[in-house]
């Protein structure tokens, strides 16, 4: 799974497919039914922690690429599994406006809508539309924006891991091309700047407080620079646990309790992981 994750970190699963069309995703999901196989879906792995021992079962990656934009209304639709990053741009290029807080996100579609993705002052629930998504039963259904429960870094997916998000339409507004691009490059050169993204990591490792700055906290900890093994808090951003090269989910892990604990002792205060962890011991 280190192949198939943005920290280049895991195991093995027992088997991983990529799945062209609603039809495979279906078939795949009876076969595991049937034979009580465990199903596990990802996105482009990059807000996950894969432990050691992989991941037992069926892991699956939707790979659907499809997008629809229509320039005339502003109305986007992509496919859960496409970058959002290449989507901020594909929009920039028609001069549509409004996501260009998406480039630089290494995750799809249905990752940034199940965890409400933000950053600079924009969220996933400022554009989004209606969410398709894949039930239980293998029907194809949709929540309005208003009944995704979309908050901060949540939507109503997160407690609901068996849906499968197909697709996800957005509204954006019309601007000119020269303007969005220059927008997105100015966020670019920020990102440069203030994070480490010339390392492996799963992004911001831990959720902001509502009133304070984790990152701050962890930094007046002087945990900035602290390792296990190949597992470190980034000197350049403190809210990142980066891979500075063959650090395992067991290093990571511990890093994290280390990190929660001193932060605790010294401020009272518990941080929670942004980063979801998945897979076996």
């Amino acid at each position: 799974m280190k192949m198939h994750t943005s920290f280049k970190i895991g195991g093995p699963a027992d088997f991983f497919v990529k799945l062209k069309n609603i039809e495979q995703l279906k078939k795949v999901k009876i076969y595991a039914s049937e034979n009580s196989i465990p199903f596990t879906i990802i996105g482009n792995g990059s807000n996950l922690l894969v432990k050691d021992n992989g991941i037992r079962g069926i892991v699956a990656k939707l790979d659907f690429d499809l997008l629809e934009i229509d320039e005339d209304t502003g109305v986007v639709k992509a496919s859960g599994d496409y970058p959002v990053s290449k989507l901020a741009r594909k929009c920039a290029g028609k001069g549509l406006s409004k996501m260009e807080f998406l480039a630089g996100i290494p995750g799809t579609v249905g990752g940034a809508v199940r965890m409400n993705a933000g950053a600079f002052g924009g969220e996933i629930k400022d554009i989004l539309v209606k969410t398709t998504y894949l039930d239980e039963n293998l029907d194809v259904k949709e929540f309005s924006n208003e009944e995704q429960d979309l908050s901060y870094r949540h939507s109503i997916f997160c407690g609901l891991p068996k849906l499968i998000i197909l697709e996800a339409e957005f509204q954006l507004e019309k601007d000119s091309e020269e303007n969005v691009n220059t927008r997105i490059d100015e966020m670019m050169k920020t990102r440069i700047e203030k994070q480490p993204i010339n390392y492996p990591s799963a992004g911001s490792t831990f959720k902001r407080l509502p009133d304070k700055a984790t990152a701050a906290l962890i930094d007046q900890c002087g945990l900035k620079g602290y390792r296990v093994g190949d597992a470190e808090v980034s000197t350049k951003h403190a809210g990142f646990i980066i891979n500075t090269g063959n650090a395992t989910a067991k290093d990571v892990l511990t890093l994290i309790e280390i990190v929660k604990t001193k932060v605790y002792e010294r401020f009272n205060e518990r941080i929670e992981l942004e980063v979801v962890i998945m897979g076996d011991e």
